[in-house]
């Protein structure tokens, strides 16, 4: 029996992989910020042949805050203590050998299991987290503060909550382009790029109101975010397949990804 998930194809801008899929979660309580920043900020972190996406003159930076629950390989439960937990990712919008795509720069988890799973077998800079997710009615309440050993500090704290109902964005606006995305790609050690795809139904987004107390997640990149988002959403629970990585040659990572294994951090 196919993943129920893969019922529904006729949104994804490309086919999903003919393989089977290895991995099963489920994203919720998830928030959408974006701020517009230079393509060229961004550009420069990244592989070459990897091409930073612009939408409206800019490129968008995302911080995603949001909780997994049922986290599962193929054909197996959840593992007891690994199964659910909070994860917040900051990522930028790219496109390779016309495939649109995700970038993270980082992926901030509370699951020790899970950040060093996903560094062996994604290659995503992936870190230990303290964090805390909860719900109070409509809104969310969020607090991350990155523990992992020798890496740079980063901290994240605001809620947020939908100020309209839930729909699926519209093609061709912003909102559709930023999140109807079925690839990511990472930097691998050895000089290559890694692409893993995956696959849910459509985003069901609602623009939301967030109030942030801390915000200091771009060290990495050099970059400071001034104010709020200029936009915001609440997304309505997703399930989601992922396929095992596959490897796309390219050249040596650039300086971001280069920061993230010059921290020392641990494996």
């Amino acid at each position: 029996m196919p993943h129920p998930t893969l019922r529904s194809l006729s949104h994804r801008p490309f086919p999903p992989p003919v393989t089977p899929w290895v991995m099963a979660m489920r994203w919720l309580d998830l928030a959408l910020l974006h701020w517009p920043v230079p393509a060229a900020a961004l550009q420069r972190l990244m592989p070459s042949g990897l091409e930073v996406e612009e939408h409206g003159g800019a490129a968008w930076l995302g911080i995603v805050p949001f909780r997994m629950t049922g986290v599962r390989v193929r054909c197996l439960p959840p593992l007891p203590g690994s199964g659910a937990f909070a994860e917040l990712n900051v990522r930028t919008y790219v496109r390779h050998a016309g495939i649109p795509g995700v970038w993270f720069f980082s992926l901030d988890a509370a699951s020790r299991t899970a950040v060093r799973a996903a560094r062996w077998s994604f290659r995503l800079p992936y870190f230990d987290a303290r964090m805390r997710c909860e719900r109070h009615g409509d809104a969310v309440h969020y607090r991350s503060e990155r523990v992992h050993r020798g890496a740079l500090p980063a901290r994240f704290a605001a809620r947020w909550w939908p100020t309209a109902p839930h729909a699926q964005p519209h093609r061709d606006t912003l909102a559709h382009w930023l999140v109807e995305r079925y690839a990511l790609f990472a930097a691998a050690s050895d000089g290559t790029l890694r692409v893993g795809h995956i696959h849910h139904e459509p985003w069901q987004l609602a623009p939301a109101r967030v109030e942030i107390e801390e915000c200091a997640m771009t060290r990495l990149l050099g970059l400071e975010l001034a104010g709020p988002p200029p936009l915001a959403h609440d997304a309505l629970p997703l399930q989601v397949v992922a396929w095992a990585p596959l490897r796309v040659a390219m050249q040596p990572p650039g300086r971001a990804t280069e920061s993230c294994s010059s921290s020392g951090a641990a494996p």
